[in-house]
């Protein structure tokens, strides 16, 4: 008998509150239950990859056994979990650590004869799939001393998430190139009076993915025919399969919803404490490469054009990026992003991803935008319409971007417009002012959307007012944004005064200008002559 331990289907290891530590199946049973609030151990940028790993997981083991139901008992989803490995009577690929590196363990290939794996981590941390870190805490090598829910969520992190790192250290599929990440696109039922920045609740989302996974899963496979995965039968569990040197697995053995592993791990106990081991290997581990991440991923949006899925880069999920993904049509929305037919409710919109380049990371960047029941199913037969709306908006946003844009540059200049020059439109604290108005306009921008698409029904009066709206509000963050932007442009003191003055009358004078119906009367300051004697500055911005 193999020696194995850290059962995750026996041994209660992973935190949860309430309700303190739990097994696997007991994780799974809560969820079913909407029992756990949070995972205290688990890491936000671990988060996203945990959702995905629990949907695709209860899925697979649901299908498998014919089930349509999600059990809310710790016993039955024992027996579904062990259905997938009733190969191994030991339950070695359920165990943290197994001695026998020829069996598979968690999440663990098993490790081909003659080969070792050389290089050892002592911390889960260093395990993780960050390289390093900007917009959040986490760093490599911090944690000395991880549980063994650590470990299981570093693992489940590096797994299903890594890139290409180096000669010999490949990716995943699910995402379009080595220096990608794989994003993650969900609904979520909204909690009942949540606040607008609500999370979703673990088990309210987990029982929502599983069912729309099981729902669409002949639709799925109809759709994602070319790669050729078997509706029955395929490989769901990557870890079981032995990884000869050289070698990769076809999609087409592999079943549409495959939990990935990419890397040669091992843990095993030193001196009573877990580390870690890690190989390289000669190819990826999955051949697909040439697919550019678009596998039947049922959280990716896959380009429609370029047939690949979608890299954050050092983007934001912000009102263009969710913009281009969701209205434009230039992508193929996920299955799990998609509002069924019985999807009447508010939901939350989930987007995430690790935001990669090229050997380092740029941050973990998520939003959560709720979608009221109307707004949802208008994202399929009337995504056209919301689409015009949006970019109606990101015109205003530009319109007054220039406005609050040559003013900054104006007050640079010393309030000179003849010398006013793309190096005071360039100006850090210029450019900072202006990514602060961007993201107050972010902040508003889908209210607003969601507002004028309501006005639609309501007639052209309504649609107009909500237009005004939307525009006043853009004035009043631009203007808020330029006033404490002042104090810190440079210039000469003696004629800062000057300065300010002129910069604020160019403001207002051309915020007057681009809306003139929401300035009944005309300002002193500047002249709409003025404005359109200096409309050639507004090229510079």
């Amino acid at each position: 008998m193999t020696q194995a331990l850290f059962n995750l289907l026996s041994a209660p290891l992973i935190r949860v509150a309430p309700g303190g530590r739990l097994t696997l199946p007991g994780v799974l049973a809560a969820l079913a239950r909407d029992d756990i609030e949070t995972f205290p151990a688990l890491r936000p940028h671990q988060g996203p990859a945990w959702h995905m790993f629990l949907v695709q997981l209860a899925g697979l083991a649901l299908h498998r056994a014919g089930e349509t139901t999600l059990p809310a008992r710790e016993e039955a989803w024992t027996s579904l979990l062990r259905g997938l490995t009733d190969a191994f009577s030991d339950d070695e690929p359920w165990c943290l650590v197994v001695e026998d590196d020829g069996k598979p363990a968690f999440l663990q290939p098993p490790v081909p004869a003659g080969m070792t794996l050389a290089k050892s981590v002592h911390t889960p941390d260093a395990l993780d799939l960050l390289i390093t870190a900007r917009n959040h805490d986490i760093k490599q090598a911090i944690a000395r001393h991880g549980e063994p829910d650590d470990w299981l969520f570093a693992l489940v992190s590096l797994q299903t998430g890594e890139g290409f790192s180096g000669r010999d250290n490949y990716g995943i599929a699910r995402m379009n190139g080595g220096s990608s990440s794989r994003p993650m696109l969900a609904l979520a039922p909204c909690p009942p009076h949540a606040p607008k920045t609500a999370s979703p609740r673990p088990g309210a989302w987990f029982c929502h993915n599983v069912k729309a996974l099981l729902d669409n899963r002949e639709r799925e496979l109809d759709r994602h025919a070319p790669l050729d995965t078997p509706d029955s039968g395929g490989l769901g569990l990557v870890w079981l399969a032995p990884w000869p040197d050289g070698q990769s697995l076809e999609l087409r053995a592999l079943d549409l919803w495959f939990i990935e592993v990419c890397r040669r791990v091992r843990l095993e106990i030193v001196e009573g404490r877990i580390i870690a081991r890690k190989g390289t290997s000669k190819t990826t581990r999955i051949n697909a490469k040439h697919l550019s991440g678009a596998v039947g991923d049922p959280f990716a949006p896959v380009s429609r054009t370029e047939g690949k899925s979608f890299t954050l880069s050092e983007r934001d999920f912000d009102y263009r990026t969710l913009c281009e993904l969701l209205l434009s049509g230039d992508w193929e929305v996920p299955v799990l992003a998609r509002p069924g037919p019985s999807d009447q409710g508010t939901y939350l919109l989930v987007a995430a991803a690790l935001a990669r380049g090229n050997s380092k990371t740029y941050g973990f960047k998520s939003r959560v935008l709720p979608l009221a029941g109307p707004i949802a199913r208008a994202l399929g037969p009337r995504r056209q319409e919301l689409h015009e709306l949006a970019k109606a908006q990101i015109k205003g946003i530009g319109e007054i971007d220039k406005v609050l844009a040559f003013a900054l540059a104006l007050a640079a200049a010393g309030g000179d417009k003849d010398k006013v020059s793309k190096e005071h439109y360039a100006h850090a604290r210029a450019r900072a002012a202006r990514d602060r108005f961007d993201q107050g306009a972010d902040e508003i921008f889908f209210d607003h959307l969601w507002a004028r698409f309501a006005a639609q029904d309501q007639g052209p009066d309504a649609v107009k007012a909500e237009e005004d709206r939307f525009a006043r509000a853009l004035i009043d963050i631009a203007g808020a944004v330029f006033e404490a932007a002042l104090p810190a442009l440079p210039g000469h003191g003696l004629f800062r005064p000057r300065a300010r003055a002129r910069a604020r009358a160019a403001f207002w004078g051309r915020a007057r200008h681009a809306y003139p119906d929401l300035f009944p009367r005309p300002p002193q300051e500047e002249t709409v002559h003025d404005v359109q004697q200096d409309e050639a500055g507004r090229e510079l911005a």
